[in-house]
């Protein structure tokens, strides 16, 4: 008994140190850099459907979609779990222009806002990437490897935001704008720095949690290409700089100057009851959201040892 023990233990000995090897291999190239290239959007008050304004993807503007670049660096946990920590830019912005409804489009605000972040991500793989040969040669014996790899995220970042307007002028009767824009959140548009009002400036520094989805494909044991989609939680409405209701422009444009109060209500003025005090400027109860759809090379450092066949 003793000695068919011992047999079946050297039998099944390879097979042991074969799977042992295969868990580990993915160790030595742990830790991977990308570079990507994509595309920002935004939802949030401005532009948008020919409808009310919501934060669903029905309210997305395709027209205003932006470049976006981002540098990352993932860390695997193990097989199926990393850590992506990554610097993104990419800009945002929206028009009320583009809209036909009848009352954003009379608002007739716009904006666009650099947006930076950098921010950590959680990544679990629901379909995880194999390590197999060194090079995909007929014959060869041992794992081929598996090439692609499915993952869900969620993270925190920070990022920093800095909403302009397109300043306007009366052209033939017409508001048309001049291509010059202005950092809105000194001007204070929705009463913010006024005396009596309560309202102080926005921060244009914000928090925001990441959530998407990502699929990767690697051509080797060093480089690969990955593409992810994004959405940002944010907990601030400003980021377009428009949030709650319109605030007197005569104290606008006396505690903030008159760039302030023109940029406050850029309406034609036909209507004046839809920019009164108080009225409806925007919707505070739906936060912005922005997104980040990018396009990634992936390379992978050799961090340890490897387990690695020669082939």
């Amino acid at each position: 008994m003793r000695k068919l023990a011992i047999i079946a233990l050297l039998l099944l000995l390879p097979s042991i140190l074969l799977a042992q090897r295969s868990r580990n291999r993915w160790r030595a190239s742990r830790m991977e850099i990308q570079f990507g290239l994509g595309v920002s959007n935004f939802l949030g008050e401005l532009g948008g459907a020919d409808a009310i304004g919501t934060d669903f993807v029905k309210d997305l503007e395709l027209s205003e979609t932006n470049l976006a670049v981002e540098l990352a660096l993932r860390y695997k946990l193990s097989q199926r779990m990393a850590l992506n920590t990554h610097l993104t830019y990419g800009q945002v912005s929206g028009d009320d222009a583009l809209t036909e409804e009848f009352f954003r489009n009379y608002r007739n605000l716009n904006f666009k806002s650099n947006i930076w972040e950098l921010g950590t991500n959680f990544e679990f793989a629901f379909v995880r990437e194999q390590p197999g040969h060194r090079y995909r040669l007929r014959g060869v014996r041992g794992r081929r490897g598996f090439e692609i790899a499915v993952y869900g995220f969620v993270g925190v970042t920070a990022f920093y935001m800095n909403p302009k307007g397109e300043l306007q002028k009366l052209v033939d009767g017409e508001l048309v704008g001049t291509g010059e824009w202005v950092e809105l959140q000194p001007l204070g548009t929705e009463g913010q720095g006024v005396e009596g009002s309560g309202k102080d400036k926005y921060n244009r520094l914000q928090v925001a949690i990441p959530m998407g989805v990502g699929f990767k494909y690697n051509f080797n044991r060093e480089w690969g290409i990955q593409l992810q989609y994004g959405f940002r939680k944010t907990f601030t409405d400003y980021i377009d700089d428009v949030s709650t209701v319109y605030y007197d422009n005569n104290s606008i444009a006396a505690s903030n100057g008159f760039i302030a109060a023109q940029m406050a209500d850029k309406s034609s003025g036909e209507y004046p009851y839809i920019t009164a005090p108080g009225e409806q400027r925007g919707d505070d109860s739906d936060k912005d959201t922005y997104m980040f759809a990018t396009f990634s090379v992936v390379y992978k450092f050799r961090t340890g040892r490897s387990a690695y066949p020669l082939f």
